[in-house]
């Protein structure tokens, strides 16, 4: 195994309902507990800002990938800032980096992250999101993909594609 630190993406909506929002934070915190680096989108809001609070709760370190030009337009408590001011474009950089991805509840953004991610064969485990087993495999031919109802049952998913790449 190299020396890199394993990258999970959370992907999901800027706006999101409570339930979303809690899911997008307790995973956060499980992904710190586990020692690996959260990616997001890097937005003051929704999944984006509850999945990197719920990171620092524990002491995780943080990584956003910016739609924007601006440092300032960043989620609070990021440790690591990328402003790219290439809009959706952004969301090919959230998915090469990650070794594991995680969508919440989102819509079109998060949808094309999930397309992405299947197409560039990174897994990806749907956080009470399922947006159908047509699309899903559409995107790629050999595409892995996992439904979970809660964050636990997601971490369990990213541990287990983590250990078939050999990065557990």
């Amino acid at each position: 195994m190299s020396g890199r630190r394993t990258v999970v993406g959370v992907m999901g909506g800027c706006a999101a309902e409570s339930g979303t929002v809690e899911n997008a934070r307790t995973l956060g915190r499980l992904i710190a507990e586990h020692g690996w680096v959260l990616l997001s989108g890097g937005r003051p809001t929704g999944v984006m800002q509850a999945s990197v609070d719920g990171a620092k709760e524990a002491g995780g370190f943080t990584v956003g990938v910016l739609f924007d030009t601006e440092h300032a337009d960043a989620a609070v408590g990021l440790d690591l800032v990328i402003p790219t001011g290439m809009g959706a474009g952004r969301n090919v950089i959230n998915i090469l980096a990650s070794d594991v991805v995680v969508a919440c509840r989102g819509s079109g953004g998060t949808l094309s992250e999930i397309a992405l991610a299947l197409r560039f064969g990174r897994p990806v485990v749907l956080l009470d999101f399922d947006p159908g087993e047509a699309f899903l495999t559409a995107c790629a031919a050999d595409a892995r993909w996992t439904l979970a109802a809660d964050p636990r049952k997601a971490v369990d998913a990213v541990r287990g594609y983590l250990e078939e790449a050999g990065r557990a």
